[in-house]
């Protein structure tokens, strides 16, 4: 989506088809609704009155930890190297210092170039050519439409107070007449998606070589969807004098080397991820059986009283069609948002959410990125994300701002490795419910404590007491909970198979006492 805005008062021109995006639900800052904002905080990081009044019209009270340390660095001119997790307020945090920079270039401007009155402007100056390529102060990288589109918000939100501060989306799935007309208009921030951009610029529409500032948001997704190439022939094309922000959830080997080719002594900035920022938001994670057990599980829990919106994550666009034609025949206001949507689609269900006719919204994680919807009280992780870091991103499209959020995941007992990592993340463990009537057959524990003795052979006591393991092969082993107890006269233990003779039930489930049992020689139908 390509919009074009501008901030003078009763000047804004935005695309219809732009507007899901609302200001006043960008969640880069504390709002305290109750206190009348004087905006010394902000002041005092270095900002402009204008930009401030932005923030405090809006109802900002305060800066987030990391706009505390990044804006009045890249006020002085640093290059910033920024390690901050989703909804931590990383989108202000480069876009404050860079209208900062419009402000002050605008002033020595208008001091310099003041004509004295009555004297005409030359010939040349009023005389336009009839077409020049755009050349931005201000590039923003972004890996997806939405988060380019949010990026764009804030934008206009935040430059309110300078006239004519005119930001260009530049993303695929928009005509290019459409953002060659707002490219015309010399625009002094452009957001892009890097594929896009490129065609731009090989067609001598946007010529970077006046670039002032450079922000790569969300770095490390750009280089998993294999952006580097891309990004890499951009940075060629601007100047070397150029400030350069990155911005990036996690700190690896491949951003590492990306920073040490961009970036110049840049001012490192580590925001804490995991519990602490994720401290609203009540996560869980429920074990399921199979597909059928995962479907009537989710329904339950779509039907729960406090759920106002929800956003379901899948990990194939195929499986987002058809879960949201599932949930929508069972009476859901649902819909899916994936990449192989046309982007007009796209913007008419991001509206829809908004406006509150879509309850329900199935998506993938590269076309979630970057919603930012009030209404959102609960997130499902249907399917567990492949990359743990995206679990995080995928938590935080609830209790943005302050607010409390729900995080379900639904797991296979298969998927416990992929638990153990996401534990490993975000350094705090997942806490285990069942939901009565919903109970799994088998659940793995995913602590990664010893869940059980060695397996039993011949007459011995096989098998340890604790959770998991295999009790014994012979003789009269005692089984531990949630593994096989034994195979001749063991007595089953609670939670896994039992045994399969004289003594034992088969599935024990939760106590020696209950469960499925396997019939053999005596076992009883609840063993």
């Amino acid at each position: 989506m390509t919009f074009s805005s501008t901030t003078q008062n009763g000047d804004a021109s935005i695309a219809p088809q732009a507007a899901m995006l609302s200001a006043t639900d960008l969640p880069e800052m504390a709002v305290a609704p109750d206190t009348a904002p004087s905006g010394e905080a902000f002041a005092a990081l270095g900002l402009a009155p204008e930009i401030v009044s932005a923030l405090v019209a809006a109802g900002f009270t305060k800066p987030t930890p990391v706009q505390e340390q990044a804006v009045p660095a890249a006020i002085s001119g640093r290059d910033l190297l920024v390690s901050s997790p989703t909804g931590s307020g990383k989108t202000a945090a480069f876009m404050l210092p860079a209208i900062q920079r419009f402000s002050v270039a605008r002033a020595a401007q208008a001091a310099a170039a003041r004509p004295a009155a009555g004297t005409a402007r030359p010939e040349a100056e009023r005389r336009r050519p009839q077409y020049q390529p755009a050349r931005p102060g201000l590039l923003v990288l972004t890996p997806t439409r939405e988060l380019a589109m949010q990026v764009s918000t804030a934008a206009e939100q935040f430059g309110k107070g300078l006239r004519k501060l005119r930001c260009v989306s530049v993303l695929g799935g928009v005509p290019y007449r459409q953002q060659l007309a707002l490219l015309a208009k010399q625009p002094e921030i452009l957001v892009a998606t890097p594929g896009r951009l490129l065609d731009h610029i090989e067609r001598g529409r946007i010529d970077l070589s006046q670039l002032q500032m450079l922000v790569l948001d969300e770095a490390d997704r750009m280089l998993d969807m294999g952006f580097i190439d891309d990004i890499e022939t951009i940075v060629a094309a601007t100047p070397p004098t150029r400030q350069t922000l990155l911005f990036s959830a996690t700190i690896d080997a491949k951003i590492s080397s990306l920073t040490k080719r961009l970036l110049n002594d840049p001012v490192a900035i580590q925001i804490a991820q995991g519990a602490q920022q994720k401290a609203n938001i009540a996560q869980s994670i429920l074990w399921v059986d199979d597909r059928a057990h995962k479907d009537r599980l989710l329904s339950h829990l779509l039907n729960d009283e406090s759920l106002d919106q929800a956003i379901i994550f899948t990990a194939t666009k195929s499986d987002a069609d058809m879960l949201a034609g599932r949930l929508s025949d069972e009476g859901f206001s649902s819909a899916a948002l994936h990449g192989d949507l046309p982007q007009g689609a796209r913007n008419r269900t991001l509206n829809a959410l908004r406006e509150r006719r879509v309850r329900v919204l199935v998506a993938t994680d590269v076309a979630a990125r970057g919603i930012d919807v009030p209404g959102i009280t609960h997130v499902f992780n249907y399917d567990l994300p492949k990359f743990a870091e995206d679990y995080v991103h995928r938590i935080g499209r609830t209790g943005r701002a302050g607010r409390t959020g729900t995080a379900i995941s639904l797991a296979h007992h298969a998927e416990a490795q992929a638990v153990k990592r996401i534990e490993r993340f975000t350094h705090q463990p997942l806490p285990v419910s069942v939901i009565v009537g919903f109970e799994p057959r088998r659940t793995p524990s995913t602590s990664g404590a010893p869940r059980g003795g060695a397996r039993g052979r011949s007459f011995g006591s096989g098998g340890g007491a604790g959770r998991g393991g295999y009790a014994g092969n012979r003789g009269t082993g005692t089984g531990g909970g949630g593994g096989y107890a034994g195979r001749s006269s063991g007595n089953g233990g609670g939670g896994g198979y039992a045994g399969r003779s004289s003594n034992g039930g088969g599935y024990a489930g939760r106590s020696a006492s209950e469960g499925y049992a396997r019939r053999r020689d005596g076992g009883s139908d609840r063993g």
